[in-house]
């Protein structure tokens, strides 16, 4: 596919964006894991040819996706639909291609942010229950439960040493502390109307929140919790991810484009914009509310944290972004209404 280039709108060009050499892709043996919402299927993108290698069925809405530290599973988040809540997770086993299981979440509604403590349990928010729960993946169960009392628990990230888990609420418009291994529920603390997004900077010292409905990103102290600094930023900041090069990237479904700061500095350092139009938008969980923007939402790093993928929900494409040099070197096509992501750097055997 022929690569593009973004349009980069601010020029201040600190030595973590802009001091490589460009690359035509990552050109590795890895893969890229993608739910897609719309068709309740999940993709497997090999990154060195760039093409679908295997599309797996989910349960109805597949919503977010992690790949385990080993990078041999992915475990995806089946949120459901407009018609019914979800109740379950799906397994698949990268390299084989295939599905292991489906664990069956019973009274757990809604699941939705998930994130691996290990190679064998993981974090999911469950949304309808106002909790964080913790599943041991191969037994496929839930093991613990932890309340956030708050409503739309949605997207979980955690510290470094996985200890803490730091949950976004939409509907309470907060974020969540959690201590992981007592089981218990920190600090609730507010951050702005619809808190949906949350990272937790590579050197484990902030916490970021994107507020979607007030246009504001929040940056929290991880220890102290005191507000660092609110960040306006235009047009439904919706996600975000931390690299370990010192960046945070969030997606803006509005302005259909990606912003990039400093963690340190906590300054806006370049906009990437992307080049896409939406399509079959009245099929689509945010229909036509962001007219053509083709809403970037799902957004992740490579394992060296050098190249960013996003996944345009409204266009039915992942672009692949050089962070060194500040261009789109490659767009990938996934399924219908690709949303969250997981890379492994191992290759399904073919």
């Amino acid at each position: 596919m022929t690569p593009s280039v973004c349009r980069i709108i601010h020029h201040v060009f600190p030595a973590i964006l802009f001091g490589g050499v460009l690359s035509i892709a990552t050109a590795q043996a890895a893969t890229l894991v993608v739910a897609n919402k719309a068709e309740a299927t999940a993709s497997l993108i090999d990154l060195q040819s760039g093409e679908v290698v295997a599309t797996l069925p989910t349960d109805q809405g597949p919503h977010e996706v992690a790949v385990s530290p080993d990078g041999r599973t992915a475990l995806v988040t089946n949120y459901g639909n407009r018609d019914g809540s979800g109740r379950s997770l799906t397994v698949i086993d990268i390299p084989a291609s295939k599905i292991v299981r489906n664990i069956d979440l019973g009274d757990y509604e809604r699941p939705h942010g998930v994130e691996w403590l290990d190679d064998e349990s993981a974090a999911v928010t469950v949304e309808a229950n106002k909790a964080l729960v913790i599943v041991n993946i191969e037994e496929g169960s839930v093991i613990q439960e932890i309340d956030t009392d708050q409503e739309i628990s949605h997207m979980v990230a955690l510290d470094p040493e996985r200890q803490r888990a730091y949950v976004a609420n939409i509907g309470s418009g907060s974020v969540t502390v959690l201590d992981l291994q007592k089981g218990q529920r920190i600090a609730n603390i507010a951050t702005g109307q619809g808190a949906e997004g949350v990272a937790v900077s590579a050197s484990g010292k902030y916490v970021w929140v994107t507020n979607r409905d007030a246009d504001t990103i929040t940056v929290l102290d991880a220890e102290t919790f005191e507000k660092i600094r609110e960040i306006p930023s235009k047009s439904f900041p919706i996600r975000a991810t931390a690299t370990p090069g010192g960046m945070v990237l969030v997606t803006r479904a509005r302005s259909g484009d990606l912003a990039i700061y400093d963690e340190e500095t906590l300054e806006e350092v370049l906009i990437v914009e992307f080049d896409l139009r939406s399509m079959d938008v009245e099929e689509r969980l945010f229909g036509d509310r962001f007219g053509d923007s083709s809403v970037p939402i799902g957004v992740i790093v490579n394992g060296k944290g050098d190249h960013a993928f996003v996944a345009h929900a409204n266009a039915d494409v992942i672009t692949e972004i050089d962070l060194e040099t500040g261009t789109i070197v490659r767009t990938l096509r996934a399924g219908k209404e690709p949303d969250g992501m997981g890379f492994s750097p191992l290759s399904v055997r073919r």
